[in-house]
């Protein structure tokens, strides 16, 4: 019996490649990036505003393919800043973020589309454990040492389970935010 490998002839080989880039469109060359330093992560909402940093993951983006895009990352909840320690302490806590139970936010893309504005990422966003698919409107702007993305969504605490102790009534339930990452060619 002949080994596979030997039977395969040049069309079959580019007719398999064709096939596997078809049914895994991901698999295509699209570019991949890392993140650099510097990038932004900021939620703004009545009654509490701040930052997250670890911000980890994978990220393939061809600003000429968005169809070939897969963002792939997570933030670090415990890395949550306020600017107020007692406000830190209590959104890493239980009866908000939960870090100890749950560590990370994620974000994994399921398509990306060109639109007037820039581009359209739509994707399953997770936090404590519960995942809603979101949509998220950014932009990419080539640079010197790489690229940078924009964007900006409106999130709703309650839709993930953040309720806050018996004082949350004081903060409101929609938070803006805001994302710019810079990011290097791998």
């Amino acid at each position: 019996m002949k080994p596979l490998f030997k039977t395969l002839n040049i069309s079959t080989a580019i007719l398999l490649s064709v096939l596997l880039t078809w049914v895994n469109p991901y698999s295509a060359l699209a570019q991949s990036w890392s993140v650099s330093e510097g990038y932004s992560i900021a939620f703004n909402g009545s009654g509490a505003e701040g930052t997250f940093g670890g911000l980890d993951g994978s990220i393939r983006f061809d600003p000429s393919d968005p169809a070939t895009a897969m963002f792939d990352v997570t933030l670090d909840v415990s890395t949550i800043s306020t600017g107020n320690k007692t406000k830190d302490k209590h959104a890493r806590g239980d009866s908000w973020f939960d870090a100890v139970e749950f560590p990370k936010i994620g974000f994994v893309s399921s398509s990306c589309t060109a639109t007037p504005e820039g581009y359209s990422v739509t994707g399953d966003l997770k936090i404590k454990g519960i995942r809603q698919q979101i949509t998220l409107p950014f932009t990419f702007k080539e640079t010197d040492t790489g690229g940078l993305f924009e964007g900006s969504l409106t999130v709703n605490r309650e839709d993930y389970g953040i309720k806050g102790p018996f004082m949350a009534f004081m903060v409101g339930d929609e938070f803006e935010v805001s994302i710019s990452v810079p990011v290097s060619r791998l």
